[in-house]
């Protein structure tokens, strides 16, 4: 079982930048992939980025790249997801989510954070 907590949201003008973090909860988290999913009002979840156990391997959704990336420190069971370059569209909720290997699609993942709020204004 592993618990997930976002923390980092909050309301940034566009071209601002946030850092979110996920702290993982559990013996075994850092042997977990670990990913970023967003999600709009009126909109299905969406992939954003995912990070391998070891953070040797990451993948970023197209439109977040070269604006977002993902990391891991495995010493503090903590994923963040540094925000650069932020756009209205980028509006959402953000959730981290935990599992055994890593993915682009929300049934990739068993355990899922509360999520964390991220507005960002024109």
């Amino acid at each position: 079982q592993v618990q997930l907590v976002e923390s980092g949201g909050g309301f940034v003008q566009t071209g601002g930048s946030l850092r979110l973090s996920c702290a993982a909860s559990g013996s075994t988290a850092s042997s977990y992939s670990m990913g970023w999913f967003r999600q709009a009002p009126g909109k299905e979840r969406a992939f954003v980025a995912t990070v391998n156990c070891s953070g040797a391997y990451t993948n970023l959704a197209d439109s977040v790249k070269g604006r977002f990336t993902i990391s891991r420190d495995n010493s503090k069971n903590t994923v963040y997801l540094q925000m650069n370059g932020l756009k209205p569209e980028d509006t959402a909720v953000y959730y981290c989510a935990a599992g055994v290997r890593v993915g682009d699609r929300p049934a990739n993942y068993d355990y899922w954070g509360q999520g964390t709020q991220v507005t960002v204004s024109s």
